[in-house]
Order: C-alpha cells, then structure tokens, then sequence
C-alpha cells in the first residue's frame, strides 16, 4: 500500500482549505505545521493556546527567539501586529467565541464526531489542558493525525474507546490516508492519498467508510 501523505502535505491540504479572514487555534503536535503553509494575503489570524494572538511560521535556521514559542513548545515567530497575552484573555478569545476554526490532534475520532485527544486509556499522559475549551469553542473543529496509531490500531472508529474530550465537535478529519468529512450519516471520504485503495482504506479503519469524491488528491 502507498505510503500517503507526509506530515507537511497534510498541513498544506489543511492550510489551503482555511477560509480567508478566518481566526484559526493551532492545536499541539500535528497543528501547528499549519503555521507553515498558510497563504499569504488572505488575512488568516494563527492563535496559539499559549497566549499568541498572531502567530507566524517557524522560524528560519538560527533565528529563534528562546522566549518564543507555541503551544507545542516549539520556536515560533509573530506576525506584523501580533499580540502576546496571557492566559486569562487567550481563552477568553476561545471561550468567546472568537475562533472560526481549530485544529487539533487526535487520538480517536468517532464517526458522531466525538473527539477523544487527551488520555489513552488509563495511561496518564498529562492534563486535558485547554483541549475541551478550544473543542467546543470553535465554530468548526478539524483534526490532523495519522489513520492509525503506532500498534496499526484504526483511529477512525465507531466509538472512542479514549475518554472523550468533547462529543458532536468534529467536522472533518485529515489523515495521511485520506481526507474525511464527519456527516449525520457517518465518515465521507472527499479525498484520497495517491495509491490508496478504497478497500486498503476500509480495513484501515473501523467504522463504515462512504466515498463522495471529486478526485483522488496528489
């Protein structure tokens, strides 16, 4: 089976579809390569949990600011304009109401759109942090990850098996495999990864998969 998508051109593929003028939360780990790929000129506005208002892309080689970084903790830059505030006032932007999008890493996504990000089981991997805030504070909720986990586990699933961070949030998924979207009637499948099958895709995942799709994506 072809290997899919590499971890930037998922980023890009999330990048190209963010609206114009939109305010955008960058989750930890996947997210924040979003930074990266956004398209200059169309006033998208990068909000880091962390108290970034204006976030930019990685920094270049040897130019890091030590004191800057985002969520992930990772070197960051700011954009013209750009606000460093503290926590208080940068959930209010995601407790108010102010995020058009967010996208987020998973750990299970269920085909009702329940999101499961925080906790594996009964494995204590941290604090949920500002994840359920951010799930049910953006308007739209995507999610960026791999299709399945590092045991060849599906991630796509009928129901989390994962305590759940926030139910009915999830609108669509973007994998290395495939681009989902999460309907009333289930996970729809708008995009494929080059040389994925659909049946390859279907074993690779755990709920029932639908195939909409205008063209099989490069």
């Amino acid at each position: 089976m072809a290997s899919g998508w590499t971890p930037d051109q998922m980023a890009a593929m999330v990048a190209a579809d963010l609206p114009a003028k939109s305010v955008v939360n960058l989750g930890i780990g996947l997210p924040t390569l979003v930074a990266s790929h956004v398209p200059l000129g169309r006033g998208i506005l990068l909000h880091s949990e962390n108290g970034i208002i204006g976030l930019g892309p990685p920094p270049r080689p040897g130019s890091a600011d030590e004191d800057l970084i985002d969520a992930s903790k990772a070197p960051a830059t700011l954009i013209a304009g750009a606000a460093i505030v503290d926590q208080a006032t940068s959930f209010a932007v995601i407790g108010g109401g102010r995020l058009d999008i967010a996208v987020l890493g998973a750990f299970q996504v269920a085909q009702s759109g329940d999101l499961a990000n925080w906790r594996v089981g009964d494995v204590a991997l941290g604090s949920v942090g500002g994840a359920m805030d951010i799930a049910i504070g953006a308007r739209r909720l995507l999610v960026l990850m791999r299709h399945i986990d590092n045991d060849g586990r599906p991630k796509l699933v009928g129901a989390c098996t994962y305590p759940i961070t926030a139910r009915r949030c999830v609108k669509r998924v973007y994998t290395d495999l495939a681009v989902v979207d999460v309907t009333e009637d289930g996970f729809v499948v708008r995009h494929r990864a080059p040389g994925v099958e659909q049946d390859a895709l279907r074993r690779l995942t755990e709920a029932p998969l639908q195939f909409a799709e205008t063209q099989q994506s490069s």
